[in-house]
């Protein structure tokens, strides 16, 4: 009897050990993880949309915000360049 207990003892170290191995490396590689499932996505998502949107997609785009006006005068004095509320 005490040889049974003595090898499922051994066998619970050995399996604790492995899980502990196991989530060290999964933790010391995650980077590496994590970069290959996003290319992975982008590839899949890249494949998916390139081919439905066609030439739907612009090359280039304008600026998010507009531009201020180049000349300082044309703002009210003490504006502070919000667009009037009309």
């Amino acid at each position: 009897m005490q040889k049974v207990i003595n090898a499922i003892a051994i066998s619970s170290g050995v399996v604790s050990l492995t899980v502990v191995i196991g989530g060290v490396s999964l933790y010391a590689n995650r980077g590496k993880i994590i970069d290959n499932v996003k290319s992975q996505v982008m590839e899949q998502v890249s494949g998916a949309l390139g081919s439905s949107l066609g030439g739907l997609v612009p090359d280039a785009t304008g600026p998010a915000i507009p531009t201020p006006p180049s000349n300082p005068q044309a703002q009210a004095p003490g504006a502070v360049g919000l667009p009037p509320l009309n």
